[in-house]
């Protein structure tokens, strides 16, 4: 691993943690082998080709993860990509309880590194789901029968916050949850509100 090639703010991440120092080294040095560039984003490390963003590193309480920014589009041969929700539609992740098992992956690991390069160098684009494909809760529909006012206002919400909207309301397994979760929101909507603002 070339100093050069170092960036002093991954450095300063690494040596924080306390949970997976020796298995973020690791995963620096093999997307380093890989010739990308280094940077810190969204507070974690992050490997750029031509300022796209190719992989990050990142952590959580029982495993960390290198995350594929377009990994929806890699073949996947060794079926070990991880989508983290339902809701993610282009990152998957690898994820490693250990140091031993990224070394055990580590040749796998570069492989589908080369394979998201080579994809980024083609111009290939994930292909995201519209908001019409989403599906909008009943109950939802049901309020805006009832109150056209919360539709204009919601229709009116930029697509980011109505996004998170219908998640949030498609979340609760129960009608009675998600017709709570409308009324409670019905204000916030009203003033022309996104979910968490």
């Amino acid at each position: 691993m070339a100093d050069e090639q170092l960036n002093p703010k991954v450095d300063a991440y690494i040596a924080r943690s306390k949970k997976w120092p020796i298995e973020y080294e690791r995963l620096r040095s093999i997307a380093l082998s890989c010739q990308l560039t280094e940077e810190l984003k969204w507070g974690v490390p992050c490997y750029t080709l031509q300022q796209k963003n190719i992989v990050l590193i990142h952590g959580f309480k029982d495993y960390c993860a290198i995350l594929f920014h377009k990994g929806s589009l890699l073949k996947d041969t060794h079926n070990i990509l991880i989508q983290q929700t339902e809701n993610v539609q282009a990152a998957r992740q690898i994820r490693f309880a250990n140091i031993d098992e990224v070394i055990e992956k580590e040749t796998i690991v570069k492989a589908y590194i080369y394979e998201a390069m080579e994809l980024e160098k083609s111009g290939a684009k994930v292909e995201y789901k519209k908001q019409a494909e989403m599906m909008m809760p009943e109950e939802l529909e049901d309020k805006f029968n009832e109150a056209p006012e919360v539709k204009i206002a919601f229709e009116a919400l930029t697509p980011g916050r109505q996004k998170a909207y219908i998640y949030h309301f498609n979340a609760a397994k129960q009608s009675k949850t998600r017709v709570a979760r409308i009324e409670k929101a019905v204000p916030q909507i009203l003033d022309g509100k996104g979910l968490n603002d």
